[in-house]
């Protein structure tokens, strides 16, 4: 097998935030809380051999492995090693057919989010997604004539409470979880039981698509990235029934971005590229660049990031007549700054990525906390990189504090991730602290 594909250990791995040493640990722990008592051989020497294709395990360690990541012994008894790991799902495909299949699908997704945490859309579903998006015309709303009537009231009603939830702040906004599902299942049933014309239709589709989107990013902050997956895939299809290019296009940039944040940032180009043909608002075309930008940087493609950077910087400052789209009305400067930093960060060039993280974190409103939260990781990642540890240190607390304040475990697995840079300075001042910490979380 090529080394250059990456083994499904190495992605199921990845999705979970964990080190070449964490699946060693966790298979250990395993075996020892097996009937019989069993000891594991497993280091991190074996994991990497497995991960680069050069040992397969034997049946003892596959059935540990399955504790491990708390897959079913039935899907080893199904497919070979290591096809039955948990990793790549296939989307829903888009089509008046499959919109409330998609929704369901969804919903079934968040009722059983333990069971596949960790799979996620491969790059060839991705791009075969995104193409699909681009290519087939929606076609024509069509309606229940079973079910009861629905009338424009009754969505003025699901609009207006969806917009108030979808409003409230970040740190409110996290027990809203269960009722933003809620919303969703009802919007959905209309949608299969119900007896509309095609633009009350249209505005349905529209509602399913926005909160299938918001409860999506709920997932994806909580690291239940299969199931933000299955309920992006869902807000498309809808977007697409209901027409909406520029809210399919955001949503492909939400899927894009998934990828790229899990360390999968080849899947993340066409997507991006796709929704770039077909959108044309420029702040939509700033956020589509900046991600495209980061994949790219974190592909070592030093050009192409620099392009899309560019870019986003003239789009950002292109004046439009029309109202930017709701799903990148965010989209701001400061943004745009610490982004380009973290390109930098990625290619290497950290001086300048410490400069361009420091002036979007003074430029961003207090009112985005999350936001703020991923930023201050990158600012310790960069401070890390200049050797400036006890800085590094201080603005990791503080985005752990403001993490575990708005729920946003997302944030705290960034953190997670700085641990082996911070490993070399346990004598520094608070590094020890910091370390505990992480551990006990």
């Amino acid at each position: 097998m090529d080394d250059q594909i990456r083994h499904p250990l190495a992605y199921a791995r990845a999705l979970r935030g964990w080190s070449q040493t964490d699946p060693a640990a966790r298979i250990h722990h395993a075996a020892r809380n097996r009937p019989e008592g069993l000891r594991s051989g497993t280091d991190k020497a074996a994991v990497s051999k497995w991960e680069n294709w050069r040992k397969t395990p034997s049946i003892e360690s596959q059935l540990l492995i399955a504790e491990a990541f708390d897959v079913p012994i039935g899907d080893l008894e199904a497919f070979e090693w290591p096809h039955w790991l948990p990793g790549q799902e296939k989307p829903v495909p888009l089509g008046s057919s499959f919109i409330v299949h998609a929704l369901r699908d969804a919903q079934r997704a968040t009722m059983d989010h333990r069971r596949r945490t960790f799979m996620t859309f491969s790059a060839l579903a991705l791009a075969g997604l995104s193409t699909q998006w681009a290519t087939l015309e929606p076609d024509r709303l069509t309606t229940s004539l079973n079910g009861k009537r629905v009338d424009g009231e009754l969505v003025d009603w699901l609009e207006d409470t969806s917009t108030k939830l979808t409003a409230m702040p970040t740190e409110q906004r996290q027990h809203t979880a269960k009722l933003m599902d809620a919303q969703l299942d009802t919007v959905t049933d209309l949608l299969e039981q119900g007896r509309y014309t095609e633009p009350v239709g249209r505005r349905l589709h529209l509602l399913a698509a926005s909160l299938a989107s918001t409860c999506g990013w709920h997932r994806f902050d909580q690291g239940h990235h299969f199931t933000a997956g299955k309920l992006w895939n869902a807000a498309l299809t809808n977007a697409h029934a209901a027409r909406d290019r520029d809210l399919g296009a955001g949503i492909l940039s939400d899927l894009a971005y998934q990828s790229i944040w899990l360390t999968q940032p080849d899947a993340a180009v066409e997507p991006l590229s796709q929704a770039l043909i077909h959108t044309q608002h420029p702040t939509a075309r700033s956020l589509l660049h900046l991600r495209r930008a980061r994949a790219h940087a974190a592909l070592g493609a030093t050009a192409d990031c620099h392009r899309d950077l560019a870019a986003a910087e003239i789009a950002l400052l292109t004046d439009s007549p029309d109202p930017t789209p709701a799903w990148c009305r965010w989209m701001s400067t400061a943004d745009l700054a610490v982004d380009s930093g973290q390109c930098m960060l990625d290619l290497g060039r950290t001086d300048d990525a410490h400069a361009h993280i420091d002036e979007g974190m003074s430029l961003l409103p207090r009112s985005r906390d999350k936001t703020r939260g991923i930023f201050l990781t990158y600012e310790a990642r960069s401070l890390l990189k200049a050797r400036e540890v006890e800085q590094a240190v201080a603005v990791a607390n503080q985005s752990l504090d403001l993490a575990t304040r708005i729920g946003a475990e997302r944030c705290v697995t960034l953190v997670r991730e700085l641990a082996p840079g911070f490993r070399p300075y346990r004598q520094v001042d608070g590094v020890s602290d910091l370390m505990d910490r992480l551990r006990a979380g």
